[in-house]
């Protein structure tokens, strides 16, 4: 399930760091039931050792301008968030309504709309885009004993091999079925240097990749990558794609149910 959210500034603009990614996380927090938003902060979904979030984030889209490292959105800025758990989206879509006036980092703003966006059809192959970076990394121990994350990039095979993999965890994790990807692949079509991002989350500093991806992968491997993301950190709002058609081949858009508001009116998107 996916939501896209339209906040309006109340005062001057909504301010946000450029490095925005552990703000809109927080906020998302902060408006889910409390014992909810503990329970996926603390545990959430088990998979062997690890601990899946399930939910992901994309930009920030709106008009802003940007002062050092800071950017304001003097109108209006839009978030999709995502998750199979849809318990999560609608405990934060009436959070929202019930509250109206929230904070995003250290401004306020006001509820302006609230959309369910309608799931996209199973296609295979398809193609996605990263509308946040996708971030593959392993973390190796140098000669001297130190440990060093290493980020790949989408060219080398092990990028696509985690993705899947990735993929096939939070499978097992959400559903508890295992499912193989033997016959699944994963490649860049679109994909550049230009592509390349340098985020910080809190202290970290996060390399990724946007451009457009194919897909070819068995059902649960499609809402899987567009409902909790792809790679890794997706709770951190990293690896947020949506369905991509080349312009001579798009299809009409999806219908949308507005629960709040009139829905959304972009200016531009970043």
């Amino acid at each position: 399930m996916r939501i896209k959210i339209q906040l309006n500034a109340i005062d001057k603009a909504i301010i946000l760091p450029i490095h925005y990614n552990a703000t809109i996380q927080g906020f998302i927090y902060q408006h889910l039931e409390a014992s909810l938003a503990q329970w996926i902060h603390d545990h959430g979904w088990a998979d062997a050792k690890r601990h899946l979030k399930l939910f992901t984030f994309s930009r920030p889209h709106g008009t802003f301008h940007r002062r050092g490292g800071t950017l304001y959105f003097p109108e209006h800025l839009t978030l999709t968030i995502a998750s199979p758990m849809d318990t999560l989206l609608e405990s934060l879509a009436l959070h929202l309504m019930q509250t109206r006036i929230v904070r995003l980092g250290e401004t306020r703003a006001e509820l302006a709309s609230i959309e369910v966006i309608a799931p996209a059809q199973y296609q295979c192959p398809v193609f996605l885009k990263a509308l946040s970076p996708i971030t593959v990394y392993s973390t190796l121990e140098t000669l001297e004993g130190h440990k060093k994350t290493y980020y790949y990039a989408p060219q080398e095979p092990e990028f696509a091999k985690q993705i899947l993999a990735n993929l096939q965890r939070k499978i097992r994790a959400w559903s508890g079925v295992d499912i193989s990807f033997d016959d699944a692949n994963f490649r860049p079509v679109k994909v550049s240097n230009r592509n390349l991002v340098v985020a910080r989350y809190k202290s970290t500093i996060i390399k990724g990749w946007t451009g457009i991806y194919e897909l070819s992968a068995p059902e649960p491997y499609f809402h899987m990558a567009l409902n909790a993301g792809l790679g890794a950190k997706n709770s951190q709002g990293f690896g947020f794609v949506e369905v991509w058609e080349p312009k001579s081949s798009s299809k009409t858009k999806k219908r949308k149910q507005v629960l709040y508001g009139e829905g959304p009116k972009l200016v531009s998107v970043t």
